[in-house]
Formats: C-alpha cells, sequence, structure tokens
C-alpha cells in the first residue's frame, strides 16, 4: 500500500507542475486502450470542457486522432490543415492558444496531452519539460489495471 500511495503522491506532484507550466490547462489522457482513457484529467475552463463535449469534438479533434497514430510532440497550429471542422479554432477562440500536444506509450497504452497556455508559445526547453513530466505520468501508473479500488479512486479524485 506505501508504494501505490506514493504513486499517487507523485503524479499529484507532476500534475501541479503541469498546471503551474499550462496556464490555461491541459488535458491528459492515461493508458488508452480501446479508445478509452485508464485515467482522464482536464483542467480547461468548464465552459471549453461543456462545448468540446456538445459538438462532439473528440470524433474530429486532429489533436486526438494525431496522438493516437503518432508518438512525441507537435504543435497544434501545425495540424491546421488536418482539422475541417474546427477544433483548433474553437480552442482557440476559448482562450486556448498556444497547444503542445506529447504522446507516449505503446498503441496499445498510449498516453495523449493536450498542453495549452495564454502567452506564447512553448519553448524547446519548456516542451521537454513537458515531456518528460508526461513520460513519468505515464510510467507511474504503468499496471494501473492491476491497482486496487482505493488507489483508483485517489488517482481518479486528482483530476
Amino acid at each position: 500500500m506505501g508504494a501505490d500511495r506514493r504513486t499517487v503522491d507523485d503524479v499529484a506532484a507532476l500534475l501541479a507542475r503541469l498546471g503551474h507550466i499550462c496556464d490555461t490547462g491541459f488535458a491528459l489522457a492515461i493508458h488508452i486502450r480501446y479508445t478509452r482513457p485508464s485515467l482522464l484529467y482536464r483542467t480547461y475552463r468548464q465552459e471549453w470542457i461543456d462545448h468540446y463535449s456538445e459538438k462532439g469534438y473528440m470524433l474530429f479533434d486532429p489533436v486526438v486522432r494525431w496522438g493516437l497514430m503518432n508518438s512525441g510532440g507537435v504543435n497544434w497550429h501545425d495540424l491546421r490543415e488536418q482539422d475541417p471542422e474546427g477544433v483548433i479554432a474553437a480552442a482557440e477562440a476559448h482562450g486556448l492558444l498556444h497547444g503542445w500536444t506529447y504522446a507516449t506509450g505503446p498503441a496499445t497504452s498510449r498516453t495523449i496531452s493536450g498542453l495549452t497556455r495564454s502567452s506564447a508559445p512553448f519553448t524547446d526547453a519548456e516542451k521537454a519539460e513537458l515531456n518528460g513530466i508526461v513520460d513519468a505520468i505515464h510510467a507511474a501508473t504503468e499496471g494501473i489495471e492491476q491497482y486496487d479500488e482505493t488507489i483508483l479512486e485517489a488517482l481518479r479524485a486528482l483530476g
């Protein structure tokens, strides 16, 4: 139980760091299996989360599609040509101006992040730090399907 509690504490600290860097929020879909994440954290404003859900954007989101098909990182503006539904423009209209997506892990257990901030695009050094944080969360939650319900609830409560 001590190691499991340490996992929760580690993930909490990593999420706090993401929150500090990503002032307009982030989404983190952890260990996606069969198109469903084992854990999902979203810190975007509720208005955007509701709009995204109401419009069914996940079905068209080039950021999600890219993350499911690729490992590594991409700036959201580089996906505009793959966005006929205007998801990225809608995100910008909701204040998500500078987006970076990083995807890690095998296709059978992928973690995808959508990371944003208001001031300016992330620098290469910041992207490297963000990628490292996402990698650390992915690694810390490896084997999540074997966690007991108490630990799973504690992890879910972080978001």
